[in-house]
C-alpha cells in the first residue's frame, strides 16, 4: 500500500500541472453532427443536430472576428464507414463536411478560408466542428495588468499635476513682468514732440481718404434687370455715383416684350459723426419698350430728384444701402401693336410723373 501511495502522489501532481498547462494556453469548443447511415444529407432537426448547431453558431458569431482574421482556426473532421470501400467512405465524409461547412459560411458568415478539413474512413456517421478558443489570462496576470495599470494612471497624474504648477509659475512671471513693463511705462517721462504728435491724431483720423466702391441695387436684380454703379468718395462728406441698368427680354413668340436701359448720375452728401445717412440729388435718362399686353409702348425716359439714404456696414469692405428718391419723370413714348410679326405704330404719348422715381436696397463692395 505504501508503495502504491509512493508513485500515486507524483503522478496526480504530474496530471494536474499538464492540465494547468493545457488551460492556460487554449481550451476546445467540440460540436458533434450526426448523419443517417448511408445518407450525405444534413438534417439539421434530426437527432440533436438542431441544438447542435445553434450552439455552433453563437460561439462563431462570439469569436466570429478572430476566426475571420485567422487567430482562432475551426477544425472540421468527417467520418463514414457505411460505404464499401475506403474512397466511397472518404468521399462521402467530404460530402459531410462540406454540408456543415456551408450553413456556417451562409449562416454565420464564414469563408472556406476559415476551415481546416480533414475526412476519415473510421468511426462512424458524424462530422465534428472544433473552435480552437486561446485561454483567457489567468487571475495572477490579470492582477499584474491592474497594478500596471494603477502605476500608469498615478504616473500621468503626477506628470499632468507637475506640468500645470508649471504653466502656473510661467503664467506668474509674465504677469509679473507685464506689470514691471506698464509701471516703467506710466512713470517714463513723455516728449513733448510726441505730445503733440498724440493731439493731431484724432484730427487727422477724421480726414478719410478717397475711395471707389462697387454699387449693386438688389431690387432691380430681383427683378429680372442687372443694375450696377460705382461710388467715389472724394473726401469724408462728397461722393459721386453713377448707376446703370438694362434688360432685354422677349417671350410668347416676341408678343410680349420687357427692355430698358437708364444711366442715373448722382451726388451725395453724408451727414452725422458715423457719416452713414445722406441727402442728394440725381439725374434719370434711359429708353425703355414694354409690351405686357396687346398694346406696347416704347420710347425715352427723362427726369431726376431728391435723393435720401442710409447705409449700414456689414464688415470691413461690404455694406447696404437702404435709399429712396422722390422727383420728376417725364416719359415720351409710342404705342404698338404686333400685326402678322410686326410693329403697326398706334399713336403717340406723354406722360409726367411726380413722386417716387427710384427706390433700392443696394449691396456695396468698397474696391479700395
Amino acid at each position: 500500500m505504501k508503495h502504491l501511495y509512493k508513485w500515486f502522489v507524483p503522478a496526480m501532481v504530474m496530471l494536474a500541472a499538464a492540465l494547468s498547462a493545457s488551460a492556460s494556453e487554449k481550451s476546445d469548443s467540440t460540436f458533434v453532427f450526426r448523419f443517417v447511415t448511408g445518407d450525405d444529407m444534413f438534417y439539421v432537426p434530426w437527432n440533436g443536430n438542431g441544438a447542435e448547431l445553434d450552439r455552433l453558431l453563437a460561439c462563431a458569431e462570439q469569436h466570429k472576428e478572430a476566426i475571420l482574421a485567422g487567430s482562432i482556426p475551426v477544425l472540421v473532421d468527417g467520418y463514414c464507414t457505411s460505404q464499401a470501400t475506403a474512397a466511397e467512405n472518404l468521399a462521402m465524409a467530404k460530402t459531410r463536411s462540406n454540408r456543415v461547412k456551408t450553413e456556417m459560411i451562409l449562416r454565420g458568415g464564414l469563408t472556406e478560408a476559415c476551415f481546416t478539413t480533414k475526412n476519415h474512413a473510421a468511426k462512424g456517421n458524424f462530422v465534428t466542428v472544433r473552435i480552437v478558443i486561446p485561454a483567457g489570462p489567468s487571475e495572477a496576470e490579470l492582477e499584474a495588468a491592474r497594478r500596471a495599470e494603477a502605476a500608469r494612471l498615478a504616473a500621468e497624474k503626477r506628470a499632468r499635476e507637475a506640468a500645470r504648477k508649471a504653466e502656473a509659475a510661467r503664467l506668474a512671471a509674465e504677469k509679473r513682468a507685464e506689470e514691471a513693463r506698464k509701471a516703467a511705462e506710466q512713470t517714463a517721462a513723455i516728449s513733448p514732440v510726441l505730445e503733440e504728435t498724440r493731439e493731431e491724431e484724432p484730427v487727422a483720423s477724421k480726414t478719410c481718404t478717397s475711395s471707389l466702391a462697387l454699387h449693386a441695387n438688389l431690387l432691380r436684380w430681383a427683378t429680372l434687370t442687372p443694375d450696377l454703379g460705382l461710388e467715389w468718395r472724394i473726401n469724408s462728406t462728397w461722393t459721386l455715383a453713377v448707376n446703370g441698368s438694362w434688360t432685354s427680354w422677349t417671350w410668347n413668340d416676341n408678343a410680349r416684350r420687357y427692355a430698358l436701359w437708364e444711366v442715373a448720375p448722382e451726388v451725395r452728401w453724408y451727414l452725422g459723426e458715423k457719416k452713414r445717412g445722406y441727402l442728394g440729388a440725381t439725374f434719370k435718362a434711359g429708353q425703355f419698350n414694354y409690351k405686357l399686353s396687346d398694346t406696347g409702348r416704347q420710347g425715352d425716359l427723362l427726369g431726376g430728384g431728391i435723393t435720401g439714404g442710409y447705409a449700414v456696414p456689414l464688415g470691413k469692405a461690404l455694406s447696404l444701402d437702404f435709399n429712396i428718391g422722390l422727383g420728376y419723370l417725364n416719359a415720351d413714348f409710342e404705342k404698338y401693336e404686333v400685326i402678322d410679326g410686326v410693329c403697326v405704330r398706334q399713336g403717340s404719348e406723354t406722360k409726367d410723373w411726380w413722386g417716387p422715381v427710384n427706390a433700392g436696397v443696394s449691396l456695396v463692395w468698397k474696391l479700395f
